[in-house]
């Protein structure tokens, strides 16, 4: 989802990399789930969250969608999945009976980051710090690699940023086609990349996603 921001405005006005330290651990959230309320449909998942949600619910696609935890929505012109807030108090599904994330260990990568955002540029990207987002003011330092706690970190962030480009791709692509070929693309990304399971471990993730991409520029014949 991209966001049309003064970083001067929302960040302390510094950009950090995966190994710099960053005033964002919450220490545990001590009891706080204030960032699993409210949140609307701005947890937007992408095919990892997906991977992982599945492997650690032991649900498919289609059971995290049918079973209310996962919805989909339109994000810059693409169909893509988001965590579903319940209709009546506006909490994340996931959610156990005493407030605290039951799926902590397979969380999406927006749930991660969180207190923290992307800043991307030319190559890759950087990370920036959100200065009014968590209400936890008593935040200690700690290196963003070890906040993310996702291996291989170097890999997960290249994969970030293909998936990054190629959703800039398609929608600029979706300024061409007519209402029939619009849909078209958004339905056959949506089971390409989201509806078909991935095997393996997060080894296997990471070649079968790069097989699945340039298979989907080839044919989309858009540029890799």
């Amino acid at each position: 989802m991209k966001r049309n921001i003064d970083l001067s405005e929302i960040s302390d006005g510094k950009l950090y990399t995966a190994e710099d330290l960053v005033r964002a651990d919450c220490h545990d959230c001590q009891g706080c789930s204030a960032c699993c309320h409210g949140m609307g449909n701005s947890i937007i998942l992408d095919p990892m969250d997906i991977w992982r949600l599945s492997r650690g619910t032991g649900m498919n696609f289609d059971g995290l969608v049918n079973g209310g935890y996962v919805e989909l929505g339109i994000v810059d012109g693409m169909i893509l999945p988001n965590i579903r807030m319940s209709e009546d108090t506006e909490t994340c599904g996931f959610l156990d009976q005493n407030g605290r994330c039951s799926i902590h260990g397979y969380r999406p990568g927006i749930c991660r980051l969180f207190p923290l955002g992307r800043y991307y540029e030319k190559e890759g990207f950087r990370y920036f710090l959100q200065v009014h987002e968590c209400r936890n003011k008593n935040r200690s330092k700690v290196r963003i690699r070890k906040w993310l706690g996702i291996p291989n970190i170097k890999e997960y962030e290249s994969y970030i940023r293909m998936w990054h480009d190629f959703l800039l791709q398609c929608e600029n692509g979706l300024a061409h086609l007519d209402d029939r070929n619009a849909r078209i693309l958004r339905i056959y990304v949506l089971r390409v990349f989201f509806q078909t399971p991935y095997e393996g471990e997060e080894k296997e993730f990471y070649h079968e996603f790069k097989a699945r991409l340039n298979e989907t520029k080839e044919k989309l014949q858009l540029e890799s």
